[in-house]
């Protein structure tokens, strides 16, 4: 066990120098997933109380940089690159880079468009969509949220039978439909809603939110309008052309 010299002056908070120490261990020794020893393995080494330790750790969460997960302990949470091209597939993209993956459905109903979505898909307002919420985990961690737009009429039908998983891949398989993205409008926002409680992250951080549509390959008619929203402090988006 190795014990660490904190500065105990008037210059800086005790718990400030330890969150300095903590952040530099998880930049040099720590991948993502990785969980931190405990606060009273903390506390020992640096030679304070846990109420110390908790102050220290709550600057790393503020920075995004590691994550509470109740009755299982802190855990490093780090960027994703992701890559936005006319072929993106989540499920495919990051597996392939060694992420674990699964994809949850939070909504699944059929619901009047709005002027923008009903814009996007040619369709008039307040004609029927299918819209489809998902939530999306990258190693067991929150990664995105994706509202999903369909036209009901086309979709309604084939889409009842989607239970998760790539819904990309669902329409290659089940109607032999290959989609390619033309759109992609990124913007920074702070959560809304309940967004900030389903990507497990403080209201107060920002999101990546991506408006994205997406075409038939074999038409160009447009099929799918999606509104993904990312946590900002856990990806990269790299925008491929």
């Amino acid at each position: 066990m190795s014990f660490h010299a904190i500065n105990r002056d008037r210059t800086g908070h005790v718990y400030r120098q330890i969150a300095k120490s903590l952040e530099g261990e998880i930049k040099q020794r720590y991948k993502i997933g990785d969980a931190l020893p405990s606060e009273m393995v903390l506390a020992a080494r640096f030679g304070v109380n846990r109420h110390t330790i908790r102050h220290a750790v709550d600057l790393l969460v503020d920075a995004g940089l590691v994550e509470r997960r109740h009755g299982s302990g802190t855990f490093v949470l780090g960027m994703i690159d992701y890559a936005i091209n006319a072929k993106t597939r989540f499920t495919e993209q990051l597996e392939g880079s060694g992420l674990s993956t699964d994809t949850e459905i939070l909504n699944h109903i059929i619901a009047p468009a709005s002027a923008g979505v009903a814009r996007r898909l040619n369709l008039r307002e307040n004609e029927d969509v299918v819209f489809i919420e998902t939530r999306r985990r990258a190693d067991g961690l929150p990664f995105c949220l994706v509202s999903h737009f369909f036209p009901a009429k086309e979709f309604d039908e084939p889409l009842s039978h989607y239970s998760g998983g790539s819904l990309h891949s669902f329409l290659a398989e089940h109607l032999n439909l290959h989609l390619r993205r033309i759109e992609s409008l990124i913007t920074s926002t702070l959560p809304q809603g309940d967004d900030a409680q389903l990507l497990s992250m403080p209201q107060n951080s920002p999101v990546l939110r991506v408006k994205s549509l997406n075409v038939s390959e074999a038409t160009g008619e447009p099929v799918e309008y999606a509104l993904t929203r990312f946590r900002a402090d856990r990806v990269q988006l790299s925008v491929m052309v």
